[in-house]
């Protein structure tokens, strides 16, 4: 059996759960897409939380189009909002809020929500299992794929996983997922990578083992479970020590969803390093009683609305208290959006286009698109709402503008473009905040010495680093009692990325330094040689 397809099958086996604020938390092995999120040279600590909202969300009835209201009300005069009841959004008359989300809506008040309306792909499924499923892959409607969008990434940039970890630049869980699954979202092309919170009640772990497998496929793939075996109790001291550093400081309501971003919360507060979160909250496939019969602001959907925007402010709250707002952003998404008509039940059904909602410190608040469009040219109501946006362009936004991804890293998520950018990139992250990471072929901003990879190594690594111009440079390799034990590039360079690789077969074990000397910049770091 081939390691890639061992890693595959193997990942009910490597969930490795212990407990964290009562919680029992799954490690899983790492995986090279999480990796290039973390390993961009300029956005090495930002976080990237994803809100799942199982079911299909009624868009009309979460951001509603005040505009175009009276067409509203006589598509689905059984569920509406009265006008009146709406949540107004500064700067705009069009735009409003179901009225449980006022957390949210002081949010966007203060310029920390966006709204991007009407996003959906070609030809939309209406099945919740492979609609879940093209979202989370990022494929076409016509297309599987077995890996997730966010795993892809560093498949391409970190070949070779998972040797050499967990190190000392990146000791803890790359993704964490909070539910008994780990996300198809997280998967990457050789295997699953992160941490899945389950059941309270299951806290076992595997045990590594010290004797030496086999030389045969089978005792490859023992050694594999051990090491991940090994990992997972190193990831256990770092997420429980990150948990235990600080407390959360805002109110939070009491609902489930709550209890997941408190742990969140704590976990980026602690200092851990993980960069990808996963919270989800269900109920949304609302056919039936979406709203209470007389009173349409209260009902299924409201208490779901509300229990989500109580948690989302608290936890933006929290994030501040705790000084890492700056770090975080997060986005909501569901699998599709509900009918432009009500049935006959009081509820809606399966349909297209729903809003995506962007949040954060960081963030470029406001409306993206307009508001649906309800009825035909004929007067007839519609069935379905019109796609404004591809889903891909917000993944694109974020990998782009928070994550730092280069052009040949956003083509190996998003592939050759299978979506419209008619407008160029959304702008959803503000523009203070957009990575400053140079793209393929540009010339770097300034000078940069990069961090070796991988590290520890045995016995190469690489080591990059980055010149705004044409500039004598030279790198040297010292031990750590300070002698000098190679140079790596010595001379003129011209202006870009430049990649050595430094050999220390001849060298024993230990902790090595390389030095950067270019155009009066000069700056050192630390590399690991573990035989």
């Amino acid at each position: 059996m081939k390691r890639r397809e061992f890693l595959r099958r193997a990942a009910p086996v490597s969930a490795l759960p212990f407990l964290v604020g009562g919680l029992s938390m799954r490690a899983y092995g790492r995986s090279p897409l999480l990796e290039a999120l973390l390993a961009s040279s300029t956005a090495s600590d930002r976080v990237l939380v994803i809100f799942q909202m199982n079911g299909g969300n009624d868009g009309l009835n979460t951001v509603i189009p005040l505009d175009v209201y009276s067409d509203l009300a006589a598509a689905r005069s059984n569920i509406l909002i009265p006008e009146g009841l709406v949540l107004p959004l500064s700067g705009t008359a069009a735009t409003g809020l179901h009225p449980a989300m006022s957390g949210m809506r002081a949010m966007y008040d203060d310029a920390r929500l966006a709204i991007v309306q009407g996003v959906s792909y070609p030809s939309p499924n209406f099945s919740h299992f492979r609609a879940t499923d093209i979202w989370l892959t990022g494929a076409d409607y016509n297309q599987e794929l077995g890996s997730g969008w966010v795993g892809r990434y560093l498949d391409e940039a970190f070949p070779g996983f998972p040797t050499g970890y967990p190190n000392t630049v990146m000791p803890d869980p790359l993704a964490i997922q909070i539910g008994s699954v780990l996300s198809t979202g997280l998967v990457g092309t050789h295997g699953p990578m992160g941490m899945a919170i389950s059941n309270p009640n299951s806290s076992y772990i595997l045990p590594g083992g010290s004797d030496l497998a086999p030389d045969t496929p089978s005792g490859h793939e023992l050694t594999f479970i051990r090491n991940v075996a090994q990992q997972t109790q190193i990831y256990t001291t770092a997420v429980k020590d990150a948990y235990a550093r600080v407390n959360n400081i805002a109110t939070y309501p009491t609902s489930s969803l709550a209890n997941q971003l408190k742990t969140v919360a704590r976990l980026v507060g602690g200092g851990l390093k993980t960069r990808v979160y996963v919270v989800n909250i269900g109920g949304f496939d609302t056919h039936s009683s979406q709203t209470d019969s007389t009173n349409h602001e209260l009902g299924n959907h409201a208490n779901l609305l509300g229990a989500m925007s109580g948690a989302i402010a608290a936890f933006q709250e929290d994030l501040a208290q705790l000084a890492v707002d700056d770090r975080v952003i997060g986005m909501t998404f569901s699998e599709f959006g509900r009918r432009i008509k009500s049935n006959a039940s009081g509820g809606t059904d399966h349909g297209t286009a729903v809003p995506v909602m962007v949040f954060g410190k960081n963030v470029q608040g406001g409306v993206f698109g307009s508001s649906p469009a309800i009825r035909t040219t004929s007067g007839n109501i519609k069935d379905n709402l019109d796609m404004q946006f591809d889903f891909r362009q917000v993944y694109f936004d974020i990998l782009r503008d928070w994550f730092g991804s280069s052009p040949t890293q956003l083509q190996a998520v998003l592939g050759t473009p299978r979506f419209a950018l008619p407008q160029g990139p959304l702008g959803i992250i503000s523009p203070s905040a957009v990575a400053d990471v140079p793209g393929d072929g540009a010339v770097p901003r300034e000078f940069s010495l990069l961090q070796n990879y991988p590290n520890p190594f045995n016995p190469t690594t690489e080591i990059r680093f980055e010149l705004p111009r044409a500039a004598s440079v030279l790198l040297e390799v010292f031990n750590a009692a300070g002698q000098r034990v190679g140079v790596l590039a010595e001379g003129e360079r011209s202006a870009g990325v430049h990649t050595v690789r430094f050999d220390a077969s001849s060298l024993s074990s230990g902790l090595y330094f390389y030095r950067l000397r270019a155009g009066g910049f000069v700056e050192t770091k630390k590399a690991l040689f573990v035989r």
